[in-house]
């Protein structure tokens, strides 16, 4: 993967997939979590439409077959380690540290929020999905991502494959003209697929848009920054990369949400065992914070330290802990990136193609398009032709039946 196409800071530790975030910076302080709305209340999505008979496929470094995904029905149809050419779910039952990125994007997309009792699913908690790994932890060779894009076309078919989603990118820039990852996903494009890939993360001055997103007939995602309520009307953009692309291209094309995105924790992992105590910590009496603490350590060192102190102190330590982690629950926390936004114009994308089967992928890109909302305090490069609007996207599908 490219220096330029980066993913939120690690959960739990491990190396980062790619090149950290800047810091965001909120002028007015940030927003409590109280305060963030759900993506579907962010976007005025149409319910109706939940994904059924659409299946999407993602390529990443890894994938987990998280609860969101499996139960009460298994939606995961087919897991391909192209790494290491195997096949099966049994690869992705026990967690490990290459697969939170592949697991966050899929179930933004797709999950259904069955750790939650339905709270934080997405906007198409029906769609089926396909997961390819074709990569590691660290890195997504260029060379990787084309196969990855080569197995959904051979598969498309056989599969039922809709949808790509690729929150990745490559290793240099080229023009889509030779660039094989250019070459492929346009592949896809003609072969039905309609690819949605993320325009990557800016930082250091550097805002490259590069493969896949460089390509012409995918839709590319740029983030948006609502600070978890449009109604606030302080709407600006994420650190985003942007166009022109080498060959003079308009980058992205639409934006959704990249901040303040509610995605499920990684199980059975460091960050998942902190999550699960801060949530049960919140919840517990003040004269029994210490007695709590005291039953679980070794898991947050810095309140072992403080379990004997006043408990205003430790609600301060506690407050700190969860607004640092960004945690919501014992089984999920906020993630941010453009890493995010690409699944949920994905999942988007999942509702249009229930409402009309029949849309090819440039019809689907130019609805999306053609109903975005551009804002009026961004210049126009950074955000393309604007918001996306899920509901008028729906509505226009729906018209072309």
């Amino acid at each position: 993967m490219s220096d330029t196409v980066k993913h939120p800071a690690p959960i739990y530790g491990e190396r980062p997939l790619l090149e950290q975030e800047p810091p965001t910076v909120w002028p007015q302080g940030e927003p409590a979590k109280e305060e963030i709305l759900p993506i579907a209340s962010r976007l005025h999505i149409n319910p109706h439409y939940q994904g059924r008979g659409v299946t999407v496929a993602f390529l990443d470094s890894g994938f987990y077959a998280h609860p969101d995904l499996m139960q009460p029905r298994c939606r995961i149809r087919r897991y391909y380690d192209l790494i290491n050419d195997q096949y099966g779910l049994e690869l992705i039952s026990t967690p490990d540290n290459s697969m939170w990125h592949g697991m966050m994007t899929s179930t933004v997309a797709a999950g259904n929020g069955f750790l939650s009792d339905g709270k934080f699913k997405s906007l198409a908690p029906e769609m089926d999905v396909v997961l390819v790994k074709v990569g590691h932890l660290s890195r997504v060779k260029h060379d990787d991502i084309v196969r990855g894009i080569r197995w959904v076309i051979a598969r498309k078919d056989e599969l039922g494959i809709r949808v790509l989603n690729i929150s990745a990118g490559g290793d240099y820039e080229a023009s889509y003209l030779v660039d094989p990852i250019c070459q492929a996903a346009e592949d896809a494009v003609r072969a039905g697929i309609t690819v949605v890939c993320a325009v990557g993360n800016a930082a250091h001055g550097r805002h490259r848009v590069i493969a896949p997103a460089s390509t012409p007939a995918v839709i590319t995602v740029g983030g948006l920054d609502d600070r978890g309520d449009p109604r606030l009307g302080r709407m600006g953009t994420y650190w985003s990369c942007f166009g022109p692309t080498i060959d003079g291209l308009q980058k992205p094309e639409v934006m959704a949400p990249a901040i303040w995105v509610v995605a499920p924790i990684l199980p059975g992992t460091p960050t998942a065992q902190e999550a699960e105590l801060l949530a049960l910590l919140e919840k517990t009496p003040d004269d029994q914070l210490g007695r709590v603490l005291a039953a679980h350590p070794g898991i947050i060192r810095e309140l072992d330290s403080v379990k004997d102190d006043e408990p205003y102190l430790i609600r301060q330590l506690i407050g700190s802990k969860v607004k640092d982690q960004k945690v919501i629950s014992g089984s999920y926390k906020h993630v941010d990136g453009t890493s995010f936004a690409a699944p949920i114009v994905t999942s988007i994308v999942g509702q249009m193609l229930e409402a009309n089967p029949r849309l090819t992928p440039w019809e689907v890109k130019r609805i999306l398009v053609d109903t975005a909302r551009r804002l009026p305090s961004v210049a126009v490069e950074r955000q393309g032709w604007g918001v996306v609007q899920p509901a008028a996207a729906i509505t226009e599908a729906e018209r072309r039946r």
